[in-house]
């Protein structure tokens, strides 16, 4: 099964049509407090012109309920990706996925895992990798993105170590926090997809 792949923190048209050409599988755009951080009306319009088969991922961090409604209103996203914690006070309709973070060495990471998570440091968005032998064994448990740390030079050793269903991005392939490179997104796609193959 050929390997998930999710650009994150995408701010614009430009850098969203370079991930879906370049063939990710979805893209990510940050709610949350972050140098990525967009407004609902914002992430739709950079959002308007990405195909059926790319997921759209609502990133967001212990939201409140009121702040949710808002980013689904006016964005509408495939995937609700949060704190696994975040999830108890959260109305999320049976259309949306949801994609609990799972922090390492959280609690929640020696508990029962739901099907599909993400894995990864305490913080997001700072480039920090997690243990990738520990994050091998959490693929184990489920459809395990593994983010936090990738990059172009890294993916291919991430994916032979870890093992993951997929792979998430996003100060990996930027020129300053915020600022998305164009090449380096499609590099870190092709570097993902070679390392599956190998």
């Amino acid at each position: 099964m050929s390997i998930f792949i999710k650009i994150c923190g995408l701010r614009d048209v430009e850098s969203v049509a370079a991930a879906v050409d370049a063939g990710t599988d979805a893209v990510g755009f940050v709610f949350a407090d972050s140098a990525r951080q967009v407004t609902p009306a914002e992430a739709s319009a950079a959002a308007a012109e990405i195909p059926d088969n790319v997921m759209r991922v609502a990133v967001m961090r212990h939201p409140s309920n009121d702040e949710w409604m808002s980013v689904l209103e006016a964005f509408g996203p495939d995937v609700l990706q949060t704190d696994i914690e975040d999830f108890d006070g959260l109305d999320v309709p049976g259309h949306v996925l949801t994609w609990p973070v799972i922090r390492e060495g959280s609690v929640a990471a020696t508990g029962e895992l739901p099907e599909v998570f993400v894995y990864e440091g305490k913080n997001s968005g700072t480039g920090e990798a997690v243990d990738w032998s520990t994050a091998a064994q959490m693929a184990d448990r489920g459809r395990m993105v593994l983010a936090g740390g990738l990059a172009v030079d890294n993916v291919a050793a991430a994916i032979k170590t870890a093992q993951p269903w997929g792979v998430d991005v996003s100060s990996g392939v930027e020129l300053a926090p915020g600022r998305k490179d164009v090449k380096l997104i499609e590099q870190f796609i092709v570097a993902a997809r070679a390392a599956e193959n190998d």
